[in-house]
């Protein structure tokens, strides 16, 4: 973090905390998926942790303010969007493989925001990535249809950078608000399999465990970094994502991915950096 002021240092940590949190929620949510399914899942994830982050910021207080609610509600559809989409892609392919397709929504976004011809290079190392992913058989880590849902899920994240940053002045308010409404949005694909969320202590407590480390943490995490960095550069932060969802998987669920795929995540994950070191190049 060399050149950086503290409050520059302190979003580069909240954004790296928020990224391992991330994964590792993502992959004991898919140890869920037996019992509750991955729409259940996602919209438990959101519903418990709208609840608390309502508790704890008192969103209603928004009403009293100059608030833009346009940008909530569309904010609040893409955090539904991205968890629901990329949840279903869990359930058809590895977890590793799936946030690095996902990953390609930030990237998308910082290389959209760049002047950069540099940036086709990149570009083209990502599009290599996706087009080396199957080239090891469609077998229980990958399939198309997988790969089609963690796309739509990339869109939604690309999405969710750029109204964050629009929304980020309310601070927790605005990622209540925003979790509040993304659990709505997941209520009519999730509400089948709620009654199952207390079969046990063994399925609420993950659930809760799921919802505090996936969303809760991560998104106030989030509010952090969109403050103090360009969307850009929040983005080109996310390089890492692939390589620790792969490491998170394989801790948790015992997902191993062949040569192929590790080669790809390799690739994307260029991709990233590349754009990243650039940027870093170009402001220093």
């Amino acid at each position: 973090m060399v050149g950086l002021d503290s409050r520059q240092s302190i979003a580069f940590l909240a954004a790296t905390l928020s990224l391992v949190s991330v994964q590792i929620g993502a992959s004991v949510a898919k140890t869920l998926f037996p019992v509750l399914g991955p729409e259940t899942v996602a919209l438990v994830r959101l519903g418990i942790a709208a609840i608390l982050l309502c508790v704890i910021f008192r969103p209603w207080q928004l009403f009293y303010q100059q608030t833009n609610w346009r940008n909530l509600v569309i904010y609040g559809m893409f955090i539904s969007g991205m968890n629901v989409l990329v949840y279903k892609a869990f359930a058809y392919m590895s977890v590793g493989l799936a946030i690095s397709i996902e990953v390609l929504g930030p990237l998308t976004v910082a290389m959209l925001m760049s002047k950069r011809k540099q940036d086709l290079l990149w570009a083209g190392c990502a599009l290599i990535g996706i087009v080396i992913l199957p080239l090891g058989g469609v077998n229980q880590n990958f399939s198309y249809q997988g790969m089609g849902l963690a796309l739509a899920a990339a869109i939604c994240w690309g999405l969710y950078i750029i109204y964050g940053r629009r929304v980020a002045s309310a601070g927790g308010s605005s990622v209540a608000v925003g979790m509040l409404v993304a659990a709505l949005c997941a209520l009519p694909v999730g509400f089948q399999h709620l009654d199952l969320v207390v079969s046990s202590y063994k399925v609420f407590f993950t659930c809760v465990f799921v919802s505090l480390f996936s969303s809760m943490i991560p998104f106030l995490l989030d509010i952090v970094a969109m403050k103090r960095l360009a969307a850009h550069v929040f983005g080109m932060l996310l390089s890492a994502s692939p390589a620790i969802s792969a490491l998170a998987a394989w801790c948790i669920l015992g997902e191993a991915l062949n040569l192929y795929q590790i080669l790809a995540i390799i690739m994307i994950m260029v991709a990233c950096i590349g754009c990243s070191y650039a940027s870093y190049r170009e402001k220093h």
